[in-house]
């Protein structure tokens, strides 16, 4: 007996034992996964809202460093990603295929719950905290940003890797029972052939044995006789009856083979009126007297001068069909046909379905009888079917070769399991790409709500620049005014002729802006006036009143 090492040295250049293709899949997946990690932050980059862009891809790089290691140290390596997400959205992919490898790899439910919870909070934590420095700007915009980031990165994989986990197990369950059911059917089947066959040679021993002792007792009597009247054929008497004693010998040594010689006992022991129109008549009597309806069909002629194994085999057929019917179908019609027809005897027994609630599936037979029956009809090279009918009914085919040949082979299938085997690994192989195309494209898709959640918080968190626009102030010079949005309405500078105040001293010119230093006042405007010197400074802002004008509203000319 070969013992196999229980830690094997594994083969250069692979992984603990395993194909070298291992690393380069292994690499692919983390290239694949750092990609959309980039691709996240190319995204929120692109749209000009990801600040300190030399932080978040040193930060991916160090998630792409941890990522390798999730298989030895997941509950560690989870965390950390969390972390990193936190401080960068990029590192959100990595994050989401350790919380789902994770999930699916955990069978305790407590420990899996408990660490998807504490990765997001950690996320949520991080981004929180980290938010005025290399985020956002405000520690509430950091929350909201670490709100949107752990149900896309930590929650939902993790809750898709702990179905997928429990679909696999679920799966492997129900595949070991039913190869443990598998097992235990042909295991029934084979001790039930054994037990037939059994049968089948205690039937051959009890009729060649008879016949051969007959043989044996009339050669001794032969041989007393021939003592006196013709001694020199004494031997020859002596040699049958030798002969004889050796033929049951080997006869006992040959159906050995079949199984333990074993006996019928009661009223059922087969004779050699076993079979014949009598004995099918007897059955249906006596299933009668039981007060099952059974009707009889024959059709040829008589059993009698048929081998006793044909025989036999029909009385079989007939007595265990009609058991199964008393069992599960007292009250059901039946009906018994023997067909004697040429080289073939056919026997069918058919059952109604029985008038009252079906029988309990726990009530059921084990189908050994049947399985019995199989065997010693296609022992004798016949044919056999039992099923039920579309009508709730029961039926048993037999077809028995009324001269069996010498050298029967019996009608072996293949093994019932080997197609479905078969067909469960190419289903298993489609299945699992199919699974693998579906998981690239959720995740794919959660990549996209990375980006999109990120770039919507950053968006819309209030930038260092931004706030109220700064109001001109005197001693500005012409640029800066008008690069507050100051600008000159040739509108309002006509609708002002004439009605603005005296200009003061060392006035070069003035501007007379209408958006946002205009406004419009029932019976008038309110104009605004910039002036400025020689050198563009701007010296005096005035606001004035100019009464409206019925045939022409000035500041909707441009």
């Amino acid at each position: 007996m070969v013992r196999t090492p229980l830690n094997p040295r594994p083969a250069p250049g692979s992984p603990r034992g395993g194909p070298p293709s291992a690393w380069v899949r292994a690499a692919a997946g983390t290239a694949g996964v750092v990609l959309l990690g980039l691709g996240v932050f190319a995204a929120v980059a692109w749209a000009g809202l990801a600040p300190h862009p030399s932080f978040q891809l040193l930060v991916i790089a160090a998630g792409a460093l941890l990522f390798p290691l999730r298989g030895r140290f997941p509950g560690p390596v989870l965390l950390a990603l969390a972390v990193l997400t936190g401080l960068a959205g990029g590192a959100g992919p990595l994050a989401a295929v350790a919380a789902y490898g994770l999930a699916r790899r955990t069978v305790r439910v407590r420990r899996r719950a408990r660490l998807l919870a504490a990765a997001a909070a950690l996320l949520v934590a991080t981004a929180t905290a980290a938010a005025p420095v290399v985020g956002p700007g405000r520690v509430p915009y950091g929350l909201a940003l670490g709100l949107a980031l752990a149900p896309t990165a930590v929650i939902v994989p993790g809750l898709v890797g702990t179905a997928q986990g429990q679909q696999r197990r679920l799966v492997r369950a129900l595949r070991e029972r039913g190869d443990a059911a598998e097992r235990a059917r042909l295991a029934a089947d084979s001790e039930a052939r054994t037990h037939e066959r059994s049968r089948i040679a205690a039937e051959m021993h009890d009729l060649l044995g008879h016949r051969l002792s007959l043989i044996s007792l009339h050669a001794g009597g032969l041989e007393l006789a021939l003592d006196r009247a013709a001694p020199e054929l004494r031997e020859e008497a002596v040699l049958v009856r030798r002969t004889t004693r050796d033929a049951m010998s080997e006869l006992r040594q040959v159906l050995g083979v079949l199984g333990p010689l074993g006996r019928d006992a009661g009223p059922g022991v087969l004779t050699d009126a076993t079979g014949t129109r009598a004995d099918v008549e007897a059955l249906v009597a006596e299933s009668r007297g039981g007060g099952v309806a059974v009707r009889l069909d024959w059709t040829g002629p008589d059993l009698d001068g048929r081998p006793a194994a044909v025989r036999r085999a029909a009385h079989r057929v007939v007595r265990e069909a009609l058991t199964n019917v008393h069992r599960y179908a007292p009250s059901a019609h039946v009906t018994v046909g023997v067909a004697h027809e040429g080289a073939a005897v056919r026997i069918t027994v058919r059952n109604g379905a029985p008038p009252g609630p079906p029988v309990p599936a726990g009530s059921r037979g084990t189908g050994r009888g049947l399985t019995g029956l199989r065997e010693r009809v296609e022992l004798l090279g016949g044919s056999f079917e039992a099923a039920p009918l579309p009508s709730g009914g029961f039926a048993v085919d037999a077809v028995l070769p009324a001269e069996p040949g010498d050298a029967v082979v019996p009608h072996t299938a293949g093994p019932r399991g080997a197609g479905a085997v078969a067909g469960a690994e190419g289903g298993g192989a489609e299945g699992g790409a199919a699974n693998a195309l579906t998981l690239a494209l959720g995740l794919g898709a959660l990549c996209v709500l990375m980006a999109l959640a990120t770039a919507f918080v950053y968006g819309s968190a209030p930038r260092p620049d931004s706030g109220p626009r700064p109001l001109p102030r005197v001693g500005m010079t012409y640029d800066e005014v008008t690069g507050l949005g100051v600008v000159d309405n040739r509108a309002v500078r006509a609708a002002a002729t004439g009605h603005e105040p005296p200009r003061p001293a060392g006035t070069a010119g003035c501007a007379y802006p209408f958006n946002g230093a205009t406004e419009i006042r029932p019976g008038g405007l309110l104009v605004a006036r910039y002036c400025f010197d020689a050198g563009q400074r701007l010296i005096a802002i005035d606001r004035f009143t100019v009464p409206s004008v019925r045939d022409a509203s000035p500041w909707e000319t441009p």
